[in-house]
C-alpha cells in the first residue's frame, strides 16, 4: 500500500548557516555598530543579545530574514520573553521546535479523518504520522489538504512509497 510520513523537522545545518549570515550582517551594518548585538546557537536554542529592546527586535528581524531565505519556516521558532542581562543589555532565547507532539499528532490525525478521502488512514508513530491509502492519488490529495491547513508547526512529507 502507498504510504508517506508527516514530520516536523528543522535542518540544523541550514539554521546554522542562517545564524552565521545574520551574525556577519550584524558585524558589518552601520546601525548595529557599538550596540554589542550578537547571536549564538547552542543545540536547539538561539540566544539574541543587544543593548536595547529596539535593537533586539532588529536583530530578530535580521535572523528571521536569513532563516526564511534558507527555507526554514518561522513556525519552527518558539520565542522566549525579553530579559534584562548584564551591563544594561537585553537578551532573548529563541528555540527551534522540531518533532510533532502528541496533541499535534492527534490534530493531524483528526484532520486527515475529517478531510481526506475515505480510503486514507493515519497513525502516530513517535514524532511522526504515517498515512496510508490504497491509491497514490488519495495520498496526494491528503498532502495538498495538509499543506493548506495551519497546525502551528512546519510540516514536511517524507518516505512517499508506492
Amino acid at each position: 500500500m502507498p504510504t508517506f510520513d508527516v514530520v516536523s523537522q528543522v535542518d540544523m545545518q541550514e539554521a546554522r548557516n542562517a545564524m552565521d549570515q545574520a551574525a556577519r550582517e550584524l558585524e558589518t551594518r552601520f546601525d548595529f555598530k557599538g550596540t554589542s548585538s550578537s547571536i549564538e546557537l547552542s543545540g536547539q536554542e538561539l540566544t539574541l543579545r543587544s543593548s536595547t529592546e529596539d535593537r533586539l527586535k532588529a536583530v530578530l528581524q535580521v535572523l528571521e530574514e536569513k532563516l526564511v531565505r534558507r527555507k526554514i519556516s518561522l513556525k519552527a521558532l518558539d520565542y522566549g520573553k525579553v530579559e534584562e542581562a548584564a551591563k544594561s543589555t537585553v537578551r532573548q532565547v529563541v528555540t527551534l521546535k522540531s518533532g510533532i507532539t502528541a496533541d499535534q499528532a492527534r490534530a493531524i490525525n483528526r484532520f486527515i479523518k475529517d478531510h481526506a478521502p475515505k480510503a486514507v488512514s493515519s497513525s502516530t508513530q513517535g514524532e511522526q504520522v504515517r498515512v496510508t491509502a490504497k491509491k497514490r492519488d488519495d495520498l496526494q490529495a491528503t498532502i495538498a489538504a495538509l499543506k493548506e491547513e495551519d497546525f502551528g508547526i512546519p510540516l514536511q512529507f517524507e518516505n512517499f512509497r508506492d
